[in-house]
């Protein structure tokens, strides 16, 4: 048995040490609260710069780049709607009745993340996570519906920058950025685009008659809806080209959407193993937002046997068969994995639903709607077997995946990046976050900030029963707090009880961290391209 001098336990940045002569004494390394950050530049967000982390990364880059010749090949995973508690290895898998072996086996051999961060709706984290952005910078505050104008427009995505640098930039699926032709996917970095432009209830609910009787059953109805402008096909693009429609998504053909995605991007890796040059594949699930209507080799399967569990199970299938392909190309371990959801559970469809042990889902910043799985993995660069709770935001995915690229001097410049660079905390085993302070946004709403295992709420979206059938969901009210409220997630993660008044001491820190960065938006004002109004 090993010393008690040798035991270690890593919280939010914290590490604690027991001295080996049991006498409880404990030295602090670092504290993500007390601990000051640096300024990096102007126009980015301050974070901590851990000296060592950064040379022990340094040190595995440079390892990786002498073995392969090259940057590393990067792979997102974004599935939709999926909670935080969905996967076996954050507690749910078999437990919650849809086993996920695949995800699980990738977290085990590297580095699962406890305290990922999204946004509470889907088109805002997808936009935050190309940008490193907020959605009060790139302005898409809540999904473009049905056609309507608005995208990213002028932004600058992390496929672009990848794109400039020699990447092949591949986008398949969800995309959900706006339909306008400066929005899409060919004009906003991607090479080649294979997927749908919105999302997967607008093409298919309104045909089935279990939710929609009084449109399928009327041909007005049916014709009212099919002429209204937005596309109701996949499509395909190349860069700079115009989306053709592939096949109008019926019902029978969005039961096949994620396998046929999946053998695209499959493709895709075996199109790259004898090019000299890096690729990036941004890929998209449809699953498991609803209303989900698992392949057919999936009906059944999962011992939840219900549609959602069903889908849980093909989305793990889709990560087992893309690994696969990188095993069988040999290019798993010159590329870095990454793994997550756009945003907690979407709770008004339950039980078409997923899991999360937080409070709220989809459309709050409750925990539950915007903590979401995160997992990385990189063989031989990412230590294996990490269980880490430092904070990651969407955001930090494009200064880190620049960093990682050798492309940290390409981070945008002319406007504010919310991300902070975290490829030294990724890179180094057990690893401190580089992020001191989580944004939380609703709407156009500040609603809270955490720091350290401490959050402080000034607002939010109610989820009382009186508020919605099935409580959790996107119905609510806004509320603010004119006192605040501050809850510690370690002891409190259903955020129930605020007890500021017995922790004022920390007060101060929480307003100093809401007026710097509400001060950000002074010189670098806030957009609003597509608005909630709160």
């Amino acid at each position: 048995m090993a010393p008690i001098g040798a035991f270690s336990v890593h919280r939010t940045g914290v590490w604690i040490r027991w001295p080996a002569d049991a006498s409880l004494g404990v030295a602090m390394a670092h504290d993500p609260i007390a601990s000051p950050t640096t300024t990096i530049a102007d126009n980015r967000e301050p974070q901590f710069v851990h000296d060592e982390q950064v040379a022990e990364a340094a040190r595995r880059l440079e390892s990786q780049r002498a073995r392969h010749g090259r940057p590393p090949n990067i792979l997102v995973y974004l599935t939709d709607d999926v909670g935080w508690g969905d996967f076996g290895c954050y507690g749910g898998g078999v437990a919650v009745g849809c086993p996920t072996p695949n995800i699980d086996r990738l977290a085990h051999a590297g580095l699962m993340l406890t305290s990922c961060y999204s946004e509470p709706t889907c088109t805002p984290s997808r936009a935050s996570l190309l940008t490193g952005r907020l959605p009060m910078r790139h302005g898409l505050q809540r999904p473009p519906m049905y056609g309507e104008p608005g995208g990213l427009g002028d932004e600058i995505t992390v496929a672009d920058i990848l794109s400039t640098a020699g990447y092949h930039t591949q986008c398949v699926g969800k995309w959900h950025l706006g339909e306008s032709t400066e929005s899409q996917p060919q004009n906003c970095g991607f090479d080649d685009f294979y997927g749908f432009l919105s999302v997967s209830d607008m093409y298919t609910e309104w045909r089935d008659p279990y939710f929609f009787p009084e449109i399928v059953y009327s041909e007005e109805r049916t014709r009212w809806i099919e002429n209204q402008p937005f596309n109701k096909c996949f499509v395909h693009a190349t860069r700079g080209g115009e989306p053709e429609n592939v096949e109008e998504v019926t019902i029978p053909v969005l039961t096949e959407l994620d396998d046929k995605w999946c053998g695209y991007s499959v493709d895709f890796l075996r199109r790259m193993a004898d090019q000299e040059r890096p690729w990036f594949l941004y890929h998209n699930t449809r699953g498991a937002h609803f209303d989900n209507y698992p392949h057919e080799r999936f009906v059944g399967r999962s011992p939840g046997r219900h549609p959602y569990k069903d889908t849980i199970l093909e989305l793990d299938d889709i990560v087992g068969r893309l690994v696969a392909t990188l095993e069988e190309t040999g290019q798993l371990e010159n590329t870095l994995i990454f793994i997550s959801s756009d945003n907690g559970p979407e709770m008004e469809t339950w039980p078409d639903a997923a899991y999360t042990p937080f409070r709220c889902a989809k459309g709050s910043t409750w925990e539950g709607g915007v903590r979401v799985p995160g997992i990385f993995h990189w063989p031989g660069v990412i230590e294996p077997g990490q269980v880490n709770d430092g904070l990651f935001s969407f955001t930090d995915l494009l200064p880190t995946l620049l960093t990682l690229a050798g492309l940290e001097d390409f981070v945008p410049a002319d406007r504010f990046i919310d991300g902070v660079d975290q490829a030294s905390f990724l890179l180094s085993p057990d690893g401190l976050s580089n992020r001191k302070h989580q944004y939380y946004w609703l709407g156009q709403m500040f609603s809270a900030l955490r720091v350290g295992e401490y959050k402080f709420m000034m607002a939010s979206i109610s989820d009382d029963d009186t508020d919605v059938h099935n409580p959790g969901g996107l119905t609510g009210v806004s509320q603010k707090y004119p006192y605040g409220r501050l809850y510690n997630l370690y002891l409190d993660p259903k955020e129930t009880r605020s007890y500021l008044i017995r922790k004022l001491a920390y007060l101060e820190a929480f307003q100093n961290g809401v007026r710097n960065h509400l001060m950000s938006f002074g010189e670098y004002p806030p957009k609003l391209v597509v608005g909630l109004n709160t």
